[in-house]
């Protein structure tokens, strides 16, 4: 997402977010233990982060909120069962890019199945608001027709003259093309150029693509490694830079990536496996840049590809790096002071009780970090159906329900709230 969040980085003094107090600043690792992989993150304008990620089986691309980048909960999902894109038959929804083009949220994502090179592609989608639900646009390109094989992990990027670019690939190569104005199409006579190798030969070659303009310099983040193996991934987070940004992009020898290896930056930890898929880079109102990324828990690899959370720092000739290069266990917090609110609709505050659909037959019960609460299923004439005891988060399934309209109520010692529901099928 570039420029665009860099642009953003500039106001978050202005924009900041939740005033942290002097025995509230710090945070552990991960910040969400929710199968996330393949962040992508965009500030709101609404008070909010929004994370956007991988499908993980409850939701087709999972949305989760966030004052401060370290309390996440469910916003919602960004396509249902009726809108899910169909253009590869059977394939899954990987690795969404966000990204907010003339007042509008524009959702980039790749659609593919495993062994599908030549028949998996990028399409998009957008929404007038950050947690949707978002109108899908049908593909941008597949693989075949865009000469790319396995042309996936789309990153959205806006240059200083306004130039906007769409980045793509993996391990057969990284790839740029212009878009138009609108951010949905390729621009009129646009040629696709490699900024990165392919798997021939000994140097590193990498997917999830994130570039970042800061100062003259030009910044290509990726992943490289092995992202889905469990215990056996190899995934990392490497980076390179340069002048333009079509390349050539370095190494700190100042030697080209197409014949020497990227710089990394981030690799596994004893608590931590397969770090990688970078997120855009966002700034608090300390300065401080921010990344987030998945990984596995070593001691609970079955849990997925979690969120982490660390801070990006820089070095005296400007090359990022993160403290010890592995991830963080605990760390400070980002600190953000101030807000803005830009009008966007239908956004709750987030902090309180909240009954969210967040898939088929599926709803997200969520309440205050840490708290306790109450919630019960009633039908329509008041019959009480099922209830019990729930802690920050709970997720109800309701596939056992007969059809029918059906009330779900929360409550805990000061508030209450509730959601009429229908069970359709």
């Amino acid at each position: 997402m570039g420029v665009v969040v860099a642009m953003l980085a500039t106001q978050v003094g202005t924009i900041g977010v939740n005033a942290q107090t002097a025995n509230d600043d710090t945070y552990t690792n991960p910040v969400k233990t929710k199968n996330l992989p393949d962040p992508s993150v965009i500030y709101g304008g609404d008070h909010y982060f929004y994370v956007y990620a991988t499908d993980n089986g409850e939701q087709s691309i999972p949305i989760y909120k966030s004052k401060d980048l370290v309390n996440w909960r469910l916003a919602g999902g960004a396509f249902t069962d009726n809108t899910r894109p169909t253009f590869v038959e059977g394939g899954g929804l990987w690795a969404p890019e966000i990204a907010k083009i003339n007042g509008k949220f524009v959702l980039y994502y790749a659609m593919s199945k495993w062994g599908g090179e030549w028949e998996c592609g990028i399409g998009v989608a957008t929404s007038d608001c950050p947690q949707g639900p978002f109108t899908d646009l049908g593909k941008l390109f597949i693989s075949s027709e865009i000469g790319v094989k396995n042309s996936i992990d789309p990153c959205h990027f806006t240059d200083t003259d306004g130039k906007q670019y769409l980045f793509w690939g993996s391990f057969r190569g990284i790839y740029g093309i212009e878009l138009d104005e609108s951010g949905l199409n390729i621009k009129e006579g646009a040629e696709k150029f490699q900024i990165a190798p392919g798997s021939n030969g000994n140097v590193d070659n990498i997917e999830a693509t994130m570039i970042l303009k800061r100062g003259k310099y030009y910044y290509l983040f990726g992943s490289s490694g092995t992202c889905c193996n469990g215990a056996k991934s190899t995934y990392h987070v490497v980076v390179a830079r340069s002048t333009s940004i079509k390349g050539p992009f370095v190494n700190k020898s100042k030697r080209s990536i197409t014949v020497s290896n990227f710089e990394t930056i981030l690799t596994k930890s004893k608590n931590v496996v397969g770090p990688g898929h970078n997120s855009e880079l966002l700034q608090d109102d300390n300065g401080d840049w921010w990344m987030l990324y998945h990984g596995f828990q070593a001691n609970d690899i079955d849990g997925g590809r979690v969120l982490y959370l660390d801070q990006v720092k820089w070095d005296s000739d400007d090359w990022p790096y993160i403290e010890g290069g592995i991830p963080s266990t605990k760390s400070h917090k980002p600190y953000f002071k101030d807000y803005i609110y830009n009008g966007i609709k239908n956004v709750s505050t987030g902090q309180e009780l909240e009954i969210i659909p967040a898939g088929h037959n599926y709803y997200q019960l969520s309440g205050p970090k840490n708290k306790r609460f109450a919630w019960a299923v009633h039908d329509a004439n008041g019959k009480y159906i099922e209830g019990g005891k729930g802690k920050e988060n709970k997720d109800l399934w309701i596939n056992d329900l007969s059809k029918g309209v059906y009330i779900v109520s929360m409550s805990n010692d000061s508030k209450q709230t509730k959601r009429k529901i229908i069970k359709a099928d």
